[in-house]
């Protein structure tokens, strides 16, 4: 498989990434039971997001030196567009985070254990994922044509299906694990497990956390099977596709608290993704007839998420006024 990644860039990207998930593991909420605020969470966000564009700019200034100028502008070019489309998928895998959190009513402080999991399970999880995908496409070129079909029709299914409301409830996956594991009524703080007496032998339980814990690695997979397909588009580069997807997914769990108590105002991103599925699936059919340029895909990608997120703060703030005028009018009688 064709690479511009040489063994020490590798090995470079991976030490980055151990330090940063160690930060994240044990100095951001000391790794204890802890509540993140809004100004940690905007914090921890803003550094996730410079440390991928200073990592962009050294990939850019070590190739612009080994490999030209117009290497390293189609290289970092690729990674950066690779970073929004992973970075914009991402937000609805933090929407179905917040509904599951909503349903099974896990507080604050109890969140941060799952999410830190959930994120070094889709680190593995897309590692795997795209070294599999590169090589089935290095030995079948004709399964890009899936890929563009089948996010086309992902994209049409999440415009079709944006306002719907996942039946939790009714869940297979959580009935299955119910059937076949003895599960608590309550949660028992930051434990997955437990053991109680029963009869005289004691008896294992899960906790409602682990169900959740469980929920959340599923929705990474299914994410994950539609966003690596996406940058697909972009690159078969491992490299560049494995370090664009990982650093989207480091920040994810700041952008969740980040969005925890603003995700209403956002209605409109979920046709914005849609949207944005769509184009790539055209890309991808398209790719052997008329090669989009990077730099249009990443104007296209930039412009669809800028005007869902400009027209739905323009929504909720036309909503918020609708309320207040009835408010006001419902005082004034």
């Amino acid at each position: 498989m064709e690479t511009i990644g040489t063994w020490w860039m590798w090995a470079g990207f991976f030490a980055i990434v151990l330090v940063m998930l160690a930060i994240d593991l044990f100095l951001v909420g000391g790794g204890k039971q802890h509540r993140v605020s809004f100004k940690e969470a905007a914090t921890w966000s803003g550094i996730w997001i410079a440390v991928s564009f200073l990592f962009a700019g050294a990939l850019w200034w070590y190739l612009d030196g080994s490999a030209g100028r117009e290497v390293a502008n189609e290289k970092t070019l690729e990674y950066v567009t690779g970073y929004l489309i992973e970075k914009s998928l991402a937000v609805d895998n933090v929407f179905v985070w917040l509904i599951l959190f909503s349903f099974f009513a896990i507080p604050l402080e109890l969140q941060k254990r799952v999410l830190v999991i959930g994120v070094l399970g889709a680190i593995v999880m897309r590692t795997i994922m795209v070294f599999a995908g590169v090589w089935l496409i290095a030995k079948f070129h004709w399964i890009l044509y899936l890929f563009g079909a089948f996010l086309l029709i992902t994209g049409v299914k999440m415009w079709w299906f944006a306002d719907a409301k996942p039946d939790l409830a009714n869940n297979p996956l959580i009935k299955w694990i119910r059937k076949h594991m003895k599960v608590t009524d309550e949660l028992l703080g930051e434990r997955f497990f437990v053991s109680r007496e029963e009869a005289g032998k004691m008896v294992r339980y899960a906790t409602p956390l682990f169900l959740v814990l469980v929920l959340v690695e599923f929705s990474d997979l299914i994410f994950a099977v539609d966003s690596i397909p996406a940058i697909f588009a972009i690159t078969t580069d491992p490299f560049i596709v494995l370090t664009s997807n990982v650093f989207a997914i480091l920040g994810l769990r700041a952008m969740y608290f980040l969005l925890a108590d603003t995700a209403d105002r956002f209605s409109l991103l979920k046709y914005g993704l849609a949207m944005v599925l769509v184009f790539i699936g055209v890309k991808m059919l398209l790719i052997d007839i008329y090669k989009i340029p990077v730099l249009f895909s990443l104007g296209v990608v930039a412009a669809i998420i800028c005007t869902s997120i400009v027209l739905s703060l323009r929504k909720d703030a036309r909503n918020g006024k609708s309320l207040d005028d009835k408010a006001a009018s419902t005082d004034g009688h």
